[in-house]
């Protein structure tokens, strides 16, 4: 299991960044490695996020120096969504079969969490999203038909969506996680336009099902200095509170948004005006 540590960023300092800097702070470029756990430790809430991609050997998800706990789940919850071939989640011994685009919310303390791929030719790839929980919820798959769906945006201006709430309160109960997946209609290409902060939390976005020569462009920064990041296929993007987070691209893509900080409340956030941004 490998963990890349991004400590916070002050907005004061963020707008002096250049691409490579900007780039070395908030993506992540490779998230899913063959038989590996690839972790992501974000200062920003303290969010951990990453891919698990099992193939011939289950992976078990393990506690180390970075959470300094006997556990993993000792006093964190936990997000699951696959976005690969058919999988399989063992939470202390039960069992939940995940096919693409289903998910699990994992309750704090959880012991022994292991992730298989049911074909080693098709390998599952689980992204999950973990924040600290002070108080243990129920162990619950969640489907994309069990997830709550919004539809936001039209096809004029070219932002129609389903945003799909897996981890959230409309579906089941946890301590701050809030997680989903976010689907573009076809022909749309914008996401989260008119944008937005929320500065009672922090977010990471995940840009998947992309062609290999497609890209997303994911602006962020301050809504006064605003930057953008080019993003290929299952990158990540992390996004403090106070940062948009919005993007367009060149074909077709999916995203899946994970939040964590002071409420759960999904449409707490401070509106920008297009005629804001600079």
């Amino acid at each position: 299991m490998k963990f890349d540590i991004r400590y916070a960023s002050h907005p004061e300092d963020a707008k002096q960044y250049d691409t490579a800097t900007q780039r070395r702070h908030f993506l992540v470029e490779q998230v899913f490695v063959p038989g590996e756990i690839r972790l992501t430790y974000s200062h920003q809430d303290r969010l951990i996020f990453g891919g698990i991609v099992p193939t011939i050997k289950a992976l078990v998800l393990e506690s180390g120096k970075e959470l300094g706990t006997e556990y993993f789940l000792e006093r964190r919850e936990l997000g699951v969504i696959n976005i690969g071939g058919p999988g399989l989640l063992v939470v202390d011994g039960t069992r939940y079969e995940l096919a693409k685009s289903e998910g699990c919310y994992v309750g704090m303390g959880a012991r022994d969490i292991r992730f298989e791929s049911l074909s080693p030719s098709e390998p599952a790839k689980f992204y999950l999203a973990s924040a600290p929980a002070h108080q243990s919820y129920p162990t619950i798959k969640i489907s994309q038909s069990q997830a709550n769906p919004k539809k936001l945006g039209s096809s004029e201006t070219s932002n129609e969506r389903t945003i799909y709430q897996y981890v959230h309160p409309a579906v089941c109960k946890s301590c701050q996680l809030v997680m989903g997946m976010t689907v573009l209609a076809k022909g749309s290409v914008w996401n989260t336009m008119p944008c937005h902060t929320h500065e009672r939390r922090m977010e990471v976005y995940l840009y998947f099902d992309m062609a290999p020569d497609a890209r997303v462009f994911h602006f962020h920064g301050a809504p006064s200095e605003t930057r953008h990041l080019v993003v290929a296929n299952e990158q990540a993007v992390i996004s403090p509170s106070w940062s948009i987070h919005s993007g367009v691209g060149t074909g077709a893509y999916t995203f899946i948004w994970a939040m964590a900080g002071e409420n759960q409340t999904f449409d707490d956030m401070d509106f920008v005006k297009p005629e804001d941004l600079r």
